[in-house]
């Protein structure tokens, strides 16, 4: 959901979500929901709204720190026509290939790749068989969906949209013939209201 501050490259910048964020949140929430567990990005935005359907639901709430955001160093807190208007050279870079282009002072994508998709993998062994919920970050999303999908990770930032409140919905499956992941829904989700 939208944090404080609206749309920036917030990153490792830890604003609480905005009234318009808790909503569109909980709107993408429906009744006929179930999980087993909820995983969690420690950042405030993510924190908040997780534990508020952790207690609703009665479920164990999981926070994990290599599912927070990746840093953009010296862009963070600032508007992306503010970082084109200063540093726009760099940001087209980094948006064609982010591997090869790292913000100033931020986190290397590869780095962020790693610990994300280590996390994922950690949780899917955990709770292999259940259903589970992450609330976590445009970016983190990203990665999860480029691991699930077999996109290479130069490609991984601006192949896909991730709105707030996007809800992408991974089916994994394992068998004596391997793991299999697929992609089963992605985008803006509102919940239709009785």
């Amino acid at each position: 959901g939208e944090p404080e501050g609206g749309p920036m490259y917030r990153g490792s910048k830890d604003d609480p979500l905005s009234e318009a964020g808790w909503q569109q949140m909980r709107d993408a929430i429906t009744e006929i929901d179930t999980w087993d567990a909820i995983v969690t990005s420690p950042m405030l935005r993510c924190v908040h709204f997780a534990q508020e359907l952790a207690d609703r639901y009665d479920i164990p709430l999981h926070k994990d720190e290599r599912l927070r955001e990746i840093n953009f160093g010296e862009w963070e807190g600032r508007t992306a026509d503010e970082v084109m208007a200063s540093d726009g050279e760099r940001l087209n870079q980094f948006w064609a290939d982010p591997v090869a282009y790292t913000p100033p002072s931020g986190e290397p994508a590869a780095d962020f790749n790693q610990r994300v998709i280590e996390s994922w993998q950690h949780w899917q062994q955990k709770f292999a068989g259940k259903n589970v919920l992450i609330v976590c970050h445009g970016g983190v999303i990203r990665m999860i969906i480029a691991n699930t999908m077999n996109i290479p990770l130069q490609h991984s930032f601006s192949s896909l949209s991730t709105p707030y409140a996007c809800r992408s919905r991974i089916q994994v499956d394992a068998s004596e013939h391997g793991r299999f992941q697929s992609l089963v829904a992605h985008g803006a989700f509102t919940a239709l209201t009785p």
